[in-house]
């Protein structure tokens, strides 16, 4: 586009800002670099937006920036000609095709990090919970339940100093979670593919197999990526291993745990409780039977809600789109692959 300067007299050069669209509103801290950097258009809604909005809206934008309940894939893609990049504000990113943006030289990229220790307090924030009955003697307080001043019988819960912690998954979120568990005075049990061995020279963590783990374990919080080997990978014959005094923890992904197969072990009084942020489907029915069950504390996946890890997380976002438009490799890359087929350039 050229712009006359008059009292240059010259012609000028004006670059259009490059188009982005915003699936949801997000912190402030990271929306404002966005619209300073871009020409941005935000999906106003509590709600997502459905995926026939996503689809029109990115015909005719550069980049996009997602969140996990957005469903990007070949059907998006197919409708983004220009699209160069979806930038999402999670660490989990299984809702993007990644392999089809690939083959299409779209880059991907993600929030890792910055949220570990704000999810791992989270996975505590449960265990502690249901161990100790909090929601129960919170409902037990409000309600009039509570007749008589002190009882030894009265919701009587769980030590959790100095019991067992089996961590499946030992990544970053994995290992504080195990950290924290040593403060606890916890025997710490770890479950990994991979060896993990700072877990045990720093933290005296042991490194066994999955079955000896749910064996074993008082506590099992799971910390795993969701994949197709993960998948319900808590299911009915792990379920069985475990201690009827046991608990069951989940702030990864909500597939990971069979949901049937864990109500009826607690109802069947195989498990004694289960602290829940995700659920395999999200928002979870209000019908869900694991919702009418004291010994479930449960959350509507918070486990990174905290203000200052939520605005990082928008920043990252904004470093992501900004470098990659600055010709440079987005920090938080996870196809790295597609700089073959589609090499860095400067697009501002």
């Amino acid at each position: 586009m050229l712009i006359k300067d008059f009292a240059n007299q010259r012609s000028v050069i004006c670059v259009p800002k490059s188009k982005v669209y915003v699936t949801r509103e997000l912190p402030e801290r990271g929306l404002k670099i966005i619209k300073k950097h871009f020409d941005a258009e935000v999906w106003p809604e509590y709600a997502p937006p459905p995926k026939k909005v996503i689809i029109e809206k990115v015909k005719n934008v550069d980049a996009l920036a997602s969140l996990l309940s957005d469903i990007i894939d070949a059907e998006v893609f197919n409708a983004a000609p220009k699209l160069k990049i979806v930038a999402q504000m999670a660490v989990g990113y299984d809702n993007i095709n990644v392999q089809e943006a690939t083959k299409r030289g779209i880059y991907v990229t993600n929030t890792p990090e910055v949220l570990t220790d704000t999810t791992a307090d989270f996975a505590w924030c449960l265990l502690m919970a249901v161990a100790r009955r909090i929601v129960e003697a919170d409902k037990y307080v409000r309600t009039g339940q509570w007749k008589v001043g002190w009882l030894p019988s009265m919701l009587q819960g769980r030590d959790v100093y100095g019991a067992t912690i089996g961590i499946v998954g030992a990544g970053r979120i994995g290992f504080a979670v195990a950290k924290r568990a040593t403060g606890f005075n916890m025997k710490i049990l770890f479950y990994d593919v991979v060896p993990r061995p700072e877990m045990e020279k720093e933290l005296g963590a042991k490194r066994v197999d999955l079955d000896t783990l749910f064996r074993e374990s008082d506590f099992v919080s799971i910390h795993v990526p969701l994949m197709k080997e993960t998948h319900h990978l808590v299911n009915a014959e792990k379920l069985r291993l475990m201690k009827k005094t046991a608990y069951l923890i989940n702030n990864s992904r909500g597939p990971v745990v069979d949901e049937k197969a864990l109500h009826q072990a607690l109802k069947e009084g195989r498990l004694t409780g289960a602290g829940l942020d995700v659920f395999e489907q999200e928002p979870t029915p209000v019908d869900n039977p694991l919702l009418k069950l004291d010994n479930v504390v449960v959350a509507p996946h918070i486990s990174s809600a905290s203000y200052e890890t939520r605005s990082k997380m928008a920043e990252m976002v904004a470093e992501n789109l900004v470098a990659f438009f600055e010709g440079k490799k987005p920090p938080n890359l996870v196809n790295p692959e597609v700089m073959k087929v589609r090499p860095l350039s400067k697009q501002f």
